[in-house]
């Protein structure tokens, strides 16, 4: 079962530190990747959002989403990819690329489920860890 997992994250973010612990509690390799600096693209992107809604493909700690500057629900998906490429801090994460296909963020899902990742409702490994406490959190702490 254990898999060759690419996970795309940010740099000292505990919320990702700690999902990259399970998968390879399950036994996976992960292959690390920072998110930030991917040469991305509109088209290397969007898989990763599957059939989510466009307003699920965000980070919702992002700086200039908390600031109101970007609103996720207000944007159709080529500005969404558009605005993504040009501030990787806007994409929901992690992103995952595996053999049983990719998406956004630690949430229940098919590919978790896949992956042998069995959240449970009271289990959040998605939310960040540190809003307004880490200087590694998006979320500056003035916004908290």
């Amino acid at each position: 079962m254990p898999k060759t997992v690419i996970f795309y994250e940010k740099p000292g973010c505990i919320s990702n530190g700690k999902q990259k612990a399970l998968l390879r509690t399950l036994g996976h390799e992960l292959s690390v990747r920072n998110l930030l600096e991917e040469p991305w693209t509109a088209a290397q992107l969007r898989p990763f959002f599957g059939d989510l809604p466009v307003c699920d493909w965000f980070n919702p700690t992002a700086p200039r989403i908390k600031a109101g500057e970007v609103q996720p629900a207000a944007v159709d998906e080529a500005t969404a990819l558009a605005l993504m490429v040009a501030d990787p801090l806007l994409i929901r994460r992690p992103l995952i690329d595996s053999e049983f296909g990719c998406g956004c963020g630690f949430a229940a899902s098919p590919l978790l489920t896949a992956l042998g990742v069995d959240l449970q409702p009271e289990q959040d490994l998605q939310s960040c860890s540190q809003i307004g406490t880490d200087p590694h959190c998006d979320l500056p702490v003035a916004l908290a």
